[in-house]
This record gives structure tokens, sequence and C-alpha cells, in this order.
């Protein structure tokens, strides 16, 4: 199972919050609050067409003011001390040339494609100006998942459909328990202890202080 499939399968009810993601499609099937788009993976998408793709017509004039406006956006949010009718003048400017990047026409064919990821997420490219404690990348999910991602590389894989649900289900649990303030490899041992003495698992525990 991949794909919105897998997704669903996790997100049964809405998200309360904002999901902060890259654009991969299968992620518009989240029902949530509110979206944040990596503004990372946008420019990475500008360096891989200017690496692998002819860039001639009116690619670098695209590239240029999305470039631009992506920068302004991040240079506005680290700003410190912006007077709120200041910053509720740039934060709009944003809005409106985003509105006339996307309503420009263009010729090259990925100017074209990512005019239409813009199209369809331009109300989640600049939601971390608005939310407190928003980001505008997802490197925090990345590194979350990292230490599985290196598991599964050292490891050569996980061989099988049962060894890959298996990892799943182990770092699933050694991250809950590391999100909540426990040391996973004590707890891990507690519950197998209490298994073994009355046949049943304890529950999760609940989140304390976060270890240092």
């Amino acid at each position: 199972m991949s794909g919105s499939p897998a997704l669903l399968k996790f997100f049964k009810l809405e998200f309360a919050g904002t999901l902060v993601t890259d654009f991969w499609g299968a992620y518009n099937a989240v029902a949530c609050s509110k979206r944040q788009m990596c503004l990372v993976h946008l420019l990475r998408d500008l360096e891989n067409v200017e690496a692998y793709h002819r860039v001639n017509q009116d690619w670098p004039a695209f590239a240029k003011k999305l470039r631009r406006l992506v920068s302004d956006a991040i240079r506005l949010w680290k700003r410190e001390a912006v007077p709120a009718g200041e910053y509720a003048s740039r934060r709009a400017r944003l809005d409106q040339r985003l509105a006339e990047l996307i309503e420009s026409p263009w010729d090259h064919t990925d100017a074209r494609r990512l005019i239409k990821r813009l199209r369809r997420h331009a109300g989640d490219l600049f939601t971390f100006l608005d939310e407190p404690g928003v980001p505008f990348d997802n490197n925090h999910a990345e590194r979350a998942i990292r230490p599985a991602v290196n598991i599964r590389k050292n490891s050569q894989s996980n061989r099988s459909e049962r060894g890959a649900k298996t990892q799943s289900v182990l770092m699933s649990v050694y991250r809950t328990l590391k999100q909540r303030g426990h040391s996973p490899i004590e707890t891990i041992a507690k519950a197998i202890e209490t298994y073994l003495n009355t046949g049943q698992l304890p529950p999760l525990p609940s989140k304390t202080a976060a270890i240092g």
C-alpha cells in the first residue's frame, strides 16, 4: 500500500493543526485545518530544472521572480519587531505578487508545470507568516525519519513485506516515546517485562518532560 491510501490509513480524522509537507500529491488527501508547503523543496525544483533541463525561453525571468518572492517571504518572517501595519502591508503584497506570477503567461514547459503547483497551493505557501510556530520547510519531519531510513539502508532494506511492516511499527513506537519525553529503550524493556509477567502490554505512556 502506498500513496494516499497509506496516508488515509493513519489520518482517519481531520488533523486540527497545520500540516507541513513537500508537494507530493498524496498529501492532498489528508484533511487538515491548514497547510504549509515546503519552500525549500520549491527552490530545489528550480535548481533541478536548471541543472538538468534546457532553460531557454522565459525560464530565467520566471525563476528570478519566484526566487525573489520566496526570499522576501522568508526575510519578512525572520525580521523582528516589524510594526503591525508594515507587516500586514508587506504580507498582502506577497499574495499580490504570487497572484501576478500565476496569472502571467509562461512559455517554458517547467515554468507552466510549476505554475500549476503554485495555483493549486496558492493558499498554502505563506501560512508560516500567519501562524506562529509554523516553519517554512519540512526539515523537522525529514530529520525525524532519517534514523529509520538509515536503518533500512544499513540493513540492506527490509527484505520482505513482513520486515517492512515490523520496522514501521517499531520505529513508530520508538519515535512516539521519544516525542513524549521517554527513553525508548528503557520503556520498551519495561513493557516486555510487563508482558512476560502479565501476558498484556501496557499502554503507551503519556507525555512527560522532554529528555535532554
